[in-house]
């Protein structure tokens, strides 16, 4: 079941183009979140020509203006990352993947004031990109385009207090599976419960459209996005990180 969560997972978050190399996965989105910018070794555990693989790699990637970062997660060859390390990749952005194995014991949610599109939207990606101060006007186009091709069901939440949007997310739904991305709520708002009702609002729209399990990822240094998800029954169940390496 893992490696099935880490393909929804991939099929959920698009990137703009994916080139298949000997059961790698090489995916390019202009550089918008490393998700959608790495290599990802799943379908092929194989460990010989390790070297001669990343350099092919490193190769695209420098072509496409990208530096080359690799997915590391349990599916992938053994040795691939003291591989990695001894070619000068560092470790970054270690994550947690995490699931909530029954949606019918999620609690109901309490605030009601929700606007949820089946599509992207001009005013959903400029609320996102209003409480995402770091993303950039390249970064925002990046999105737009990876989400707007999207053939599974979605859902773009925005959770409103007195009109006022102060939380916004997204849910995928895939076979009974629904993924959570990018959950985030105003600066102005946090710590006021807004994140908690947002993510209870998806899992009930999950759940009316056919839902029966949640599956997210989550950076481990995020304390209280971690905090949060434990409280709403979400719990670990493998963990992966990035190696990446400078090549521009």
């Amino acid at each position: 079941m893992h490696q099935q969560i880490e393909e929804y997972a991939l099929n959920a978050w698009p990137a703009l183009q994916t080139l298949v190399h000997d059961g790698w996965l090489l995916r390019f989105a202009d550089g918008y979140t490393k998700r959608s910018n790495s290599v990802n070794a799943l379908f092929n555990a194989g460990e010989d020509h390790l070297e001669q693989k990343i350099s092919r790699c490193e190769a695209l990637y420098h072509r496409a203006g990208l530096n080359a970062v690799f997915k590391v997660t349990p599916f992938v060859p053994g040795s691939l990352d003291r591989t990695l390390e001894a070619c000068g990749y560092k470790l970054c952005d270690p994550s947690s993947v995490m699931i909530l194995e029954d949606l019918a014991a999620a609690a109901e949610p309490k605030l009601t004031d929700i606007e949820c599109s089946p599509s992207l939207t001009p005013e959903w990606t400029d609320t996102f990109a209003s409480m995402n101060h770091g993303l950039s006007a390249r970064n925002k186009a990046a999105m737009q385009k990876m989400l707007s091709q999207t053939v599974l069901q979605t859902g773009y939440f925005t959770l409103y207090q007195e009109s006022v949007p102060v939380a916004c997310g997204l849910g995928v739904i895939e076979d009974k599976f629904v993924g959570l991305f990018d959950i985030i709520t105003s600066e102005d708002h946090r710590n006021w419960g807004y994140g908690e009702q947002l993510i209870l609002n998806i899992l009930k729209w999950a759940k009316e459209n056919g839902a029966a399990h949640s599956y997210l990822q989550v950076l481990q240094d995020n304390l209280p996005a971690n905090w949060l998800y434990e409280k709403l029954g979400y719990r670990q169940i493998y963990s992966y990180w990035y190696r990446s390496k400078a090549l521009l």
